[in-house]
């Protein structure tokens, strides 16, 4: 009899190559890989120097996401000559070695978790590899995806397998009907919340229950992509019909009989099997939850927006009492303020976390008939290319035009600031990114977290705000 295996430990059978010694270390094979122009010039340099060709170059999607511009009209110029450098030495190592790029010009182009899915470049079953840690996103695919450093890139490319350590398990089981202004975001930000930015640490998250299910995909996408800022490594949900009608039409997804056959593969394999034991159990009902926002520098320092800035001294650990105290000052903030008054400079709805045709549809509910506050700034900054373009096929574009928002090009933007999409010391923007980090959005920046249509409501409010206040259109 064969043990109960979980979902993870089925991709990983199907893909270890050996076994390396005890302590759970595997060679494994890794399917496919997403190369950016900021985290492979070090590995394309390795091989170079060591004279070694890409394994199998197909296995590879190269996307410029990271530093290039987003002003409205599209233009290949970087804005500065780190950036020109690292794009144009990008583009020889993939003329190179034979691998496809979809430049700033590609009609394709966007961010790489945007653009991977979108393009049916990731499939169930599969495990992902590529130097970003929000990888983690095509676990909404029912693939494993996890991020590595350049040194595993390089070798990575060189033999299309890595060494790599077994995780525990944790099983996050969501129940509950998500309320009105609801959404992704604030699931996964909850959780971060509660079990804290390490609590996921050594663990792949397996996300289960009535609520997964009856989310979106692209929806589930933002849930996996941030499950890293809980120190997950990896994040799963078995796929389901939902899935396999996302990826039907997709322009590298399997065609006819092996499509059919692929489904049918997945529909018999791709599930934790019942009786299956993780490590860990959580337990996560969100019928009662509120829109989420945080307060402090990390993806845990966070609360609903109906509650107010939380007061260090009741922390009793020194040490964590001390990090809540750091993230005041930084952020400017004094406790027992109410979050929902928190004035802001900036607004921006972009990042492979919320950038989807999706999200841009929940704000621009919020957004219809409105004008963007005096004196703040509002960014949107579509995923892809394609998002752009169906965005401005609904109409949603110059629904944001219209009442403020400047609408930009695809890429990752303001969510990391590597390009001339910069904040200034001392602004204050809310944002649907996934980080909040010291500086993440410029030297001397405060983030505050959020869902799209929270960005939205409080670009229109000119402070942070709960979006359960806005009348919206269905």
């Amino acid at each position: 009899m064969h043990r109960p295996r979980t979902l993870y430990d089925k991709h990983l059978d199907a893909h270890t190559v050996c076994t390396l010694d005890d302590q759970g270390h595997v060679l494994l094979y890794i399917d496919r890989q997403v190369a950016n122009e900021y985290t492979s010039p070090q590995a394309f340099s390795g091989l170079r120097e060591a004279g070694r060709q890409v394994w199998r170059p197909a296995c590879t999607l190269a996307v410029v996401d990271h530093v290039n511009p987003t002003a409205p009209e599209r233009i290949a110029t970087m804005p500065d000559a780190g950036g020109a450098l690292q794009v144009s030495y990008f583009e020889q190592n993939c003329r190179d070695f034979g691998i496809e790029l979809f430049d700033v010009l590609d009609k394709r182009q966007g961010i790489e978790h945007v653009v991977a899915p979108e393009q049916g470049f990731i499939l169930p079953g599969m495990v992902v590899a590529a130097g970003d840690s929000h990888t983690t996103t095509y676990g909404a695919l029912g693939a494993f995806g996890f991020g590595i450093g350049t040194s595993e890139i390089e070798h990575l490319l060189a033999t299309q397998t890595l060494v790599y350590k077994r995780l525990k398990t944790l099983r996050v089981t969501v129940t509950g009907e998500l309320g009105a202004g609801l959404v992704s975001k604030d699931i996964i930000m909850q959780l971060i919340r509660r079990i804290g930015a390490s609590g996921a640490t050594g663990y792949a998250i397996e996300f289960t229950g009535p609520t997964i299910s009856a989310l979106s995909v692209e929806a589930r996408m933002t849930i996996c992509n941030m499950a890293v800022e809980a120190g997950a490594r990896g994040a799963f949900m078995a796929p389901d019909q939902k899935v396999y009608d996302y990826l039907a039409d997709k322009p590298r997804a399997p065609k006819g009989e092996l499509w059919e056959q692929a489904v049918q593969n997945w529909r018999d394999t791709l599930f934790s099997d019942p009786g299956a034991q993780f490590d860990l159990e959580v337990a996560l009902d969100v019928g009662e939850l509120a829109p989420m926002v945080t307060w402090g520098t990390s993806p845990d320092q966070a609360a609903p927006i109906d509650q107010q800035v939380p007061d260090p001294l009741h922390e009793p650990d020194l040490i964590r009492r001390q990090d809540l105290q750091r993230a005041l000052r930084y952020m400017d903030l004094t406790p027992g303020m109410q979050l929902d008054q928190i004035p802001i400079s900036h607004a921006f709805i972009g990042s492979c976390t919320n950038a989807r045709i999706e999200d841009l549809r929940d704000a621009a509910r919020v957004v219809r008939g409105r004008q963007v506050a005096a004196g703040v700034r509002a960014m949107i900054v579509p995923g892809s290319t394609q998002v752009r373009e169906q965005a401005e096929r609904e109409g949603l574009a110059q629904l944001f035009v219209d009442a403020g928002f400047e609408w930009r090009q695809s890429g990752c933007s303001m969510c990391l600031a590597m390009n001339d999409d910069v904040l200034s010391p001392g602004d204050r923007c809310a944002s649907s990114t996934n980080r909040n980090f010291e500086g993440r959005q410029g030297a001397g920046a405060r983030t505050h977290l959020m869902s799209p249509a929270m960005v939205a409501a409080a670009a229109v409010s000119g402070h942070l705000i709960d979006v359960r206040t806005f009348p919206l259109e269905a």
